[in-house]
């Protein structure tokens, strides 16, 4: 299978871009708090055949769907974030992780007796990850919960122009919330695109979108991807299986597959240089969003997507893409 999708020429892609701060978009999903420990290592511990890491500093970034939400304000676009946190320290750090990056905690709810997810990364200053602690509450959210994101999602849906989902399988995208979402985006005629997790596939019955990378769309459809017909077939089948209008498959070195109703190709990977894929597919959904408010195709929007993403892979940690980056792509 050799489609490939063709990409919008420099002034079509730039007039998209241009119109990136037209249309908000509204987020819901798994906010996370990432911390980075940062330090040397000079030895291996006596203990145990495990490095031994001295501290020099730690950083705090944005991850899940807050960094889809940094990455759409990034790239110019308004945002409003939904999500749920704990009552503790990390649902501090992350309202203030949020408030550096222009972007604003009022729609995230505080359930009592849950943890705020935050994945910690202990790493070293050339950033080789040495490990990872998450602390987490993965159980869906109880009733209350369920009634106070569908209330707050309600409160902010007067001029949205696409609702997404970032769903990590944290607890905040249940049956109930989705059935909702799927409900508001019908009324009011705009996309909802999914970045999903494959137990949850036939909650998004009803989506316009929805995201898979590689091993997800493996999982689903049941089958390998080796080429782009495997991965054109795997995308239809999930087409079907999902009852969605489109499937853009995320294939890293290999760039996406995209089957939609009115568009099927390929689009090749444009990275020069990767460097950490972690967030990738954070940037690629929160560009597919601003494009497809700025008023493109589904063919246009997966071509930024692709470029965005190429840039994103160049650095470390979930990072974000700035429109001056995406405008010199064209």
């Amino acid at each position: 299978m050799t489609l490939g999708l063709p990409a919008p020429d420099a002034s079509r892609a730039r007039h998209l871009i241009a119109r990136f701060p037209t249309g908000r978009v509204l987020v819901v999903g798994d906010v996370m708090l990432d911390r980075f420990l940062v330090g040397q290592v000079s030895r291996i511990s006596p203990e145990a055949p495990v490095p031994v890491v001295v501290f020099d500093h730690d950083e705090f970034r944005l991850g899940g769907a807050a960094n889809v939400a940094h990455n759409i304000a990034a790239l110019g676009g308004p945002v409003t974030l939904v999500g749920a946190v704990g009552e503790d320290e990390d649902a501090g750090r992350l309202a203030a992780q949020l408030a550096a990056n222009g972007l604003s905690a009022a729609a995230l709810i505080a359930v009592p007796d849950r943890r705020t997810t935050s994945k910690v990364r202990v790493v070293t200053t050339r950033n080789q990850q040495v490990a990872r602690i998450d602390y987490e509450t993965d159980g869906d959210l109880d009733t209350a919960a369920e009634d106070a994101i569908t209330a707050v999602v309600d409160q902010h849906l007067d001029d949205v122009r696409v609702l997404l989902v970032s769903d990590y399988q944290k607890g905040v995208v249940t049956r109930r919330v989705m059935d909702h979402l799927l409900t508001r985006a019908r009324e009011r005629r705009v996309p909802l695109l999914v970045d999903p997790k494959v137990p949850h596939l036939d909650f998004y019955r009803g989506a316009t979108l929805i995201t898979p990378n590689q091993g997800e769309a493996e999982a689903a459809a049941a089958r390998r991807i080796r080429t782009m017909e495997d991965a054109r077939n795997a995308a239809r089948l999930l087409m079907e299986r999902a009852g969605v209008e489109g499937v853009l498959i995320t294939l890293g070195e290999r760039g996406m597959w995209l089957s939609h109703l009115e568009v099927d190709g390929s689009l090749p990977a444009v990275a020069r240089e990767v460097s950490d894929v972690t967030g990738a597919g954070d940037t690629v959904i929160a560009t597919l969003a601003l494009a497809l408010a700025a008023g493109a195709q589904p063919g246009e929007a997966a071509a930024l997507a692709n470029e965005a993403a190429g840039i994103v892979v160049g650095k470390f940690g979930a990072a974000t893409v700035t429109t001056e980056e995406l405008r010199r792509q064209f």
